[in-house]
Formats: structure tokens, C-alpha cells, sequence
């Protein structure tokens, strides 16, 4: 496992061969980096032109599928919707001061609508995650599109137990999504003269915690984390430079771990950079 360290007051966590990460959002396990899964979650383009101190970009970014051909809801894939829910049964063993959380689940809806691949990602109990799971299966849903054509894509679900046993339904949630490239406006100056040098900008992220849906009214905290992004539009080093908890400052590292980015272009050329991304938890 990768190993976290402090360094100059921020906490930095060591590129190596397998990092811990946040799956997703709430539950820890340690992998290869997604990297290792899907090197570009979108096919990027660019021609550049130098001539006189000047860079002329053409940039066309378009969503790709990882190396199963499963892709993330963005700019050009519409999320799955769901056709028909199943609510899930309550166990009656269990008191009713502890029936009140909620079950996670990730899952792919393949191009016929049909959940795949079904992975808890915040446990609330064996029994209530593995109802919500049948529950999953029997419900029907519409797959997401890309250019009106059907395609497999990840989600998210979570079904919420109440105290007072009411109804417990699947409910589709995007957690981790494709962005679109940045606007012209960010590549070129007020003259719309194009940038010699534009930073990093990313192109997909992945939230670092779920909402808690029993609170009505949460107060929203912001990590700032640094991220170094290669040329290739990895993270190779992250570190968070203004924290909150040291469980959220794990949390926020992890998520970014997952980001890509468009990376930085000096004179026309990717290059190493540093940027700092927000990361935000709903805190009550």
C-alpha cells in the first residue's frame, strides 16, 4: 500500500504501485490506479500551431469508454433513468432505533437496461444490503445514450431505511461523472488571442462522500487539495493543502487520485503542473 506522509503541514500521499482508494465515495479498498483500468476516459485532439509567440489550439474532446467499453454520464452520455422501482422489504428482527441508514450501491446498466457488475459501496447491514441489491435487480431502468444509441454506463444507487419503515426505494445518484473540455474562453486572452500557457483543467471527478439524507439542512466544507498532473493528464502527486478532519483529508486525496485532466499546454506542448482543486463535504 501507498503510504501517507506529512509534508510542510499538508498531507501527501506517495505515487506507487497500488494506492488506497475511496471507491467511489465510501468505502475504502486498495487497487491499481484507475489509470491501470482506463487511460483516457476521453479521446483527446489538439493541433497547435507556433508561430510568433502564439499558439493557435484546435481542441475536440469526446467521452470514450474505460477498457470494458463502460462509460461515465457527461457532456454526451445521458444518464440511465429507472422505468420501474422495487421497494425493499424491511427485516422485522430489527428494532426500529436501528433500521435508520442508507445502502450505497455501484453498478453498471448495460445497454439493454440491465444492472451489472453490482458493488456495495456504503454498507448499512447485510440484510439491508443485500434486499437493495435484490431490489436493484427486479427494477427495470433505461440505459444511458450516446449519440442516441443505447451504451453501458456507470451509477450509483441508494435506497434510505427510515425509522418509521416508510417506503424504501432505489434512487439513481451521480457520483462520479465526465466533465465537458474547457470553454474558449478559458484557452484565450481578452483579445481572444490564444494562451502561450493554460493550466490543467479536469475532465472527470469523483465526489469524496455521500449526503446525509436524514439532514434537512447540511452546511457544506471545502478541502483544498493540490494535485500535480502529468502529461498525460494523471495525477502523479496529491496533497491537501488547507484540511479538514484527518478522515476527510483521506477522503478528499483519494477522490482526486481519480480525477483526469485535460493537462497543461506550454507553447503548444503538454507539460507538468500543479493545480488545486475544491473538494466539498456536506457537513451537519
Amino acid at each position: 500500500m501507498a503510504a501517507w506522509a506529512k509534508c510542510d503541514g499538508a498531507i501527501e500521499l506517495a505515487r506507487g504501485s497500488e494506492i488506497p482508494t475511496y471507491n467511489g465515495r465510501e468505502g475504502w479498498e486498495t487497487r491499481l490506479p484507475k489509470s491501470k483500468y482506463a487511460f483516457a476516459l476521453f479521446a483527446l485532439t489538439t493541433t497547435t500551431l507556433w508561430a510568433q509567440d502564439t499558439v493557435a489550439p484546435s481542441l475536440q474532446v469526446h467521452q470514450v469508454p474505460d477498457q470494458d467499453g463502460v462509460y461515465y454520464v457527461g457532456p454526451e452520455v445521458t444518464i440511465p433513468k429507472m422505468a420501474s422501482t422495487v421497494s425493499v422489504p424491511y427485516p422485522y428482527d430489527v428494532p426500529d432505533k436501528d433500521l435508520e441508514g442508507m445502502t450505497v450501491l455501484a453498478m453498471v446498466i448495460d445497454s439493454k437496461g440491465i444492472p451489472e457488475h453490482i458493488q456495495v459501496l456504503h454498507a448499512h447491514g447485510e440484510v439491508f444490503d443485500q434486499g437493495s441489491i435484490a431490489a436493484v435487480k427486479a427494477s427495470k431502468f433505461e440505459p444511458g445514450m450516446l449519440g442516441g444509441k443505447p451504451v453501458p454506463v456507470w451509477i450509483d444507487v441508494r435506497v434510505v431505511f427510515h425509522a418509521n419503515r416508510s417506503l424504501a426505494v432505489p434512487q439513481l445518484l451521480v457520483t462520479e461523472r465526465d466533465l465537458p473540455p474547457p470553454d474558449e474562453s478559458k484557452l484565450e486572452d481578452r483579445h481572444h488571442h490564444p494562451l502561450s500557457y493554460t493550466p490543467p483543467f479536469p475532465l472527470h471527478t469523483v465526489d469524496a462522500g455521500f449526503a446525509d439524507p436524514f439532514v434537512k439542512h447540511p452546511y457544506v466544507e471545502v478541502a483544498v487539495v493540490s494535485v500535480l498532473v502529468g502529461t498525460d493528464g494523471l495525477p502523479k502527486a496529491v496533497r491537501v493543502v488547507r484540511g479538514l478532519t484527518t478522515n476527510q483529508d483521506r477522503k478528499a486525496a483519494a477522490a482526486v487520485w481519480h480525477y483526469r485532466f485535460l493537462p497543461a499546454m506550454n507553447k503548444g506542448k503538454p507539460v507538468e503542473a500543479r493545480r488545486n482543486v475544491l473538494v466539498s463535504f456536506a457537513d451537519f
